[in-house]
């Protein structure tokens, strides 16, 4: 195979396979009708970037090996018409990553929360273990210019097995494609009701991802999910029921450390969710032959993926965290998190209703309790972005209902939202800045940098 074609090369996976193809000698070409930063600077400082926005069918030649298709993309997009007429392989991109990878040990990590994490972990730990291996993960990381790599020598796979749909063709699961020689599932909450409208059907995607497991693979699982449990106690095949739980550890001056048989190891990262995070890769890493001293030699020097849990500004007495929380389940976490990890400080915990799933009105009550640790609660959603969601708007009481608090602030204008989060700083306290968003367009370095003066 010599030249691909992208339809939809923007996307965050799909920009960074292009790369990733690129980079291994593929001729790469694309379109698409919208790109954003960083997609956009990156895919032109390699020539990927398509002369013009939209879809044009005379890009589709005959001399194309394959087209990978974009979940962006619809089933009626002109170029994928062509392709089609053509007689041109079609995919979407995990469908292809499963084809370059089937003779490599596929390691698929799901869940509807810490996939990014385990995966950037695991990543990070086999890095420096000097392990050559293909990726795919959903987070940038530190150290690394693109977040997918394919290569002829690796004999390894480590997969971001998103739950989400993945193609207008292939309108199943991401993660029912890559067949996993090993497996992990973090946690399940639910989640994308525009595609799973009831819990029970998005429960199933995870029955069925258990599956997709090659025969004899090991599921690796978290045993303190309830539903997940019961889930795998119920779920047939002959796969090896692998479960783990939060390490022992211990906190002390703002740094978590585990306690392991060969001491205590201090951690750049810290809540009982990373802790869990950071045990099933544990788990992963002991399945690829890496014993535990290695894993938590490499675990000090690691600080996590972008926006989760970032640190963007602490001086003494103030700090100020970002993080991608956004469902209930994350959300939840994370801020039960920063709290145990800064018990005497004052925390302000400020979130975005962004996603489809966030702000509609059959799914709001999901967010029960899920701010109660934080001492002050702020609720951001953008009216434009839910116009833009075809939804209607959200009465200010509504949220505070669902939250189950009556002293939630809730703001739907971004200079507002600036001026009460900066009226909260005080000494001793902690900011925590929670989005899959941006704020209205909010400028969180600059906004961080106002709070701690």
């Amino acid at each position: 195979m010599d030249r691909v074609h992208f339809i939809a090369i923007g996307g965050s996976a799909m920009h960074n396979l292009a790369i990733a193809l690129h980079q291994k000698g593929y001729e790469v070409t694309g379109s698409d009708d919208e790109i954003f930063e960083p997609s956009r600077s990156r895919l032109e400082r390699l020539n990927l970037l398509p002369d013009k926005l939209g879809w044009d069918p005379l890009r589709i030649t005959p001399d194309i090996d394959a087209v990978i298709l974009g979940m962006h993309a619809r089933a009626d997009n002109p170029e994928l018409v062509r392709a089609q007429e053509l007689g041109i392989p079609v995919h979407s991109y995990p469908s292809f990553f499963y084809q370059e990878t089937r003779n490599k040990t596929r390691v698929v990590i799901g869940g509807s929360h810490g996939k990014t994490t385990i995966t950037s972990m695991v990543i990070h730990v086999l890095r420096h273990a000097g392990v050559e291996m293909d990726y795919l993960v959903g987070a940038q990381l530190e150290g690394f210019d693109c977040m997918v790599r394919l290569t002829e020598r690796s004999k390894v796979a480590i997969i971001e097995g998103d739950e989400y749909l993945a193609s207008a063709l292939e309108p199943v699961p991401k993660f029912h494609l890559y067949h996993a020689d090993i497996a992990l599932i973090s946690g399940i909450a639910w989640d994308h009701i525009n595609v799973f409208k009831t819990f029970d059907s998005y429960l199933e995607q995870f029955e069925k991802f258990i599956g997709t497991i090659e025969d004899g693979g090991p599921l690796i699982y978290c045993e303190e999910d309830t539903v997940l449990r019961k889930l795998v106690e119920r779920t047939g095949g002959d796969h090896a029921r692998v479960p783990y739980r939060t390490p022992d550890h211990v906190v002390k001056d703002g740094t978590t450390y585990l306690r392991t048989e060969k001491g205590q190891v201090g951690l750049n990262v810290f809540g009982r969710h990373n802790l869990q995070n950071m045990e099933g890769a544990r788990m992963i890493c002991h399945r690829l032959g890496i014993g535990s001293a290695t894993f938590h030699d490499a675990m000090t020097t690691f600080t996590g993926a972008a926006k989760r849990l970032e640190k963007l500004a602490d001086v003494p007495g103030r700090t100020v965290f970002k993080d991608f929380a956004h469902s209930p389940s994350k959300l939840r976490a994370t801020v039960e998190a920063v709290k145990d990890q800064y018990p005497e400080r004052r925390l302000i915990a400020c979130m975005e209703l962004h996603t489809f799933s966030s702000l509609s009105e059959g799914f709001l009550d999901q967010y029960e309790h899920a701010m109660d640790h934080a001492d002050v609660a702020l609720v951001f959603y953008d009216p434009h972005a839910v116009s833009l969601k075809r939804l209607p708007p959200i009465p200010p009481e509504r949220i505070r209902k669902a939250f189950a608090r009556d002293d939630l602030q809730v703001i739907t204008d971004a200079l507002e939202l600036i001026g009460s989060v900066r009226a909260q700083a005080s000494d001793q306290c902690v900011l925590l800045m929670m989005s899959s968003g941006n704020f209205g367009g909010v400028d969180l370095e600059a906004l961080a940098e106002a709070f701690i003066a």
